[in-house]
């Protein structure tokens, strides 16, 4: 780790220590954004990157200790996870925020994180007037998992974490990489539909 990552990292572990004062500690916070930053190092090839991805992991990861801890707010929570979380699961989390707006949060997963967003997928949000270009790859991680309201699965089998008396969904879709813009079209909007659908199931309100 470079002497400006090391200072990165000292900046990330202030930002969340004043987003989290009165339920984290600095251990605690300090703890997550590290393992987050080894979760990342071990695949990313963009190592300048790696304390911004570090920091935006280890704060959803802490948001989701919170709620395990009490600290809910009403709102459903969904997980998208599929294998590479480049694809598919992005593209469902980028639907659900954007019909669900602050009414209900997503997540993303996946069991062998990428290093990038499948290119074609990031087109075909654009082509709907959604842009994901900004989100990444990352892993799930027990607390997760576990604070989610509904786990929706796609294509990840065995790999795809279990827990007794949650809620599991799991959509067969086909996998977006490798293909065509044109090809990923259809995957795209019958992963639309189904969020829409799981929005209704859930009486979340789609804008």
């Amino acid at each position: 780790m470079s002497v400006d990552q090391q200072h990165a990292l000292l900046t990330a572990a202030r930002r969340l220590a004043g987003e989290f004062t009165g339920t984290f500690g600095t251990e605690t916070i300090e703890r997550f954004l590290h393992t987050s930053y080894d979760q990342f190092a071990a695949h990313s090839t963009i190592p300048n990157y790696l304390p911004l991805l570090a920091e935006r992991f280890a704060r959803q990861r802490l948001h989701a200790l919170a709620r395990l801890e009490g600290h809910r707010d009403g709102r459903p929570i969904v997980l998208f996870m599929c294998v590479h979380n480049a694809g598919r699961s992005q593209m469902a989390m980028g639907f659900f925020r954007h019909l669900a707006g602050d009414r209900a949060r997503a997540w993303s997963g996946g069991s062998e994180f990428a290093t990038e967003i499948n290119p074609a997928a990031v087109a075909s949000m654009a082509e709907r007037g959604i842009d994901i270009s900004k989100e990444f790859p990352k892993p799930w991680t027990e607390e997760i998992v576990r604070a989610a309201d509904v786990v929706v699965t796609m294509g990840c089998g065995d790999a795809c974490p279990v827990y007794p008396g949650k809620r599991y969904l799991d959509w067969e879709l086909d996998d977006p990489a490798g293909r065509s813009l044109e090809d990923v079209r259809p995957i795209r909007d019958e992963i639309e539909r189904r969020v829409r659908d799981l929005l209704d199931e859930l009486e979340v309100p789609a804008t």
